[in-house]
């Protein structure tokens, strides 16, 4: 009898076109085996994201149901907005992408009882602030995330799912969006990459002195691709062990500093323990620093 080789694996990405989610098939589609859907709405999304090898379907979460019609063996869940200051101004976007959006990946996920990989934010482990809001708190984002990674791990429970969340930590790299495509929805180290190389002034809200732990987009892929792999029913953080306030990064670039006036959102956070990520064999390759000198070159 004919061999007729290992099974085709057929993996769901939501937010495929986005900056973590092309990376992220970028290395699924190594694998000749794997078949890699894309479901994004093109909301922060963009065509020049897509990679080689993969089929890309626009469409809405609340809609998986309708787009895709084959049956996932795993389902990255990376579709979700997320930007934190400019949620206050849009929580109705909010609820229709990461509440109505969300539910709808949740259902197909409990129809089909395959694996689900979610990626969580770490803005829920962000302590309160002085004004003694916590960071879950902080808007209509952080909120929402966090139900939603409460909702992952009670679905798992009711209906006996496996899943694995993950949370990201400030991620950089390359095709990391400034707001070129996003408007006001850039990140903050693409932005002053950006207006390091048009030789403007590095825009930085004040204080200055909020504090981050940068993950390169490589590393926190590889942590994505472990959880997938070896997690179980878990949560695991993927964090770059560097806490470097916003000055502090602003100088790295040896440029011009503008000051921006503060947002309501405006908070610091920490290096976390990445120890059960590292327990499945994560490690951390790359830092912010090197990733600024190779710019500067």
């Amino acid at each position: 009898m004919e061999n007729m080789g290992p099974k085709q694996k057929i993996i769901l990405v939501t937010g495929g076109a986005g900056f973590i989610g092309s990376h992220l098939i970028e290395q699924l589609v190594k694998d000749k085996n794997n078949r890699v859907i894309s479901l994004d709405n093109y909301f922060t999304g963009h065509k020049t994201n897509h990679i080689a090898g993969a089929q890309y379907i626009k469409g809405h979460t609340k809609d998986v149901a309708k787009h895709i019609k084959v049956r996932p063996d795993i389902i990255y869940h990376l579709g979700e907005y997320s930007r934190v200051a400019t949620s206050l101004y849009e929580p109705t976007l909010v609820w229709d992408m990461n509440i109505a959006g969300t539910l709808g990946v949740l259902e197909f996920w409990r129809k089909h009882k395959c694996k689900l990989v979610y990626a969580g934010s770490s803005t829920k482990f962000n302590p309160a602030g002085k004004n003694g809001v916590a960071g879950r708190d902080l808007a209509p984002y952080t909120w929402a995330k966090a139900i939603n990674s409460e909702l992952v791990k009670n679905y798992s429970r009711w209906y006996n799912l496996n899943y694995a969340t993950v949370y990201f930590y400030n991620v950089y790299g390359p095709r990391e969006r400034a707001g070129q495509f996003t408007g006001t929805h850039g990140t903050v180290i693409e932005i002053l990459k950006q207006a390091y190389l048009k030789n403007k002034p590095l825009p930085i809200r004040k204080p200055g002195d909020q504090t981050r732990a940068f993950t390169h987009v490589y590393d926190t892929v590889a942590g994505i691709m472990l959880a997938s792999a070896k997690g179980k029913n878990d949560e695991y953080g993927i964090c770059a062990k560097e806490v470097h306030s916003l000055l502090e990064v602003a100088k790295m670039f040896g440029s011009k500093i503008k000051m921006l006036p503060q947002t309501k959102t405006s908070r610091s956070s920490d290096s976390i323990d990445s120890k059960k990520i590292k327990a499945l064999g994560w490690r951390q390759k790359h830092t912010l620093k090197q990733y600024i000198e190779e710019i500067k070159k």
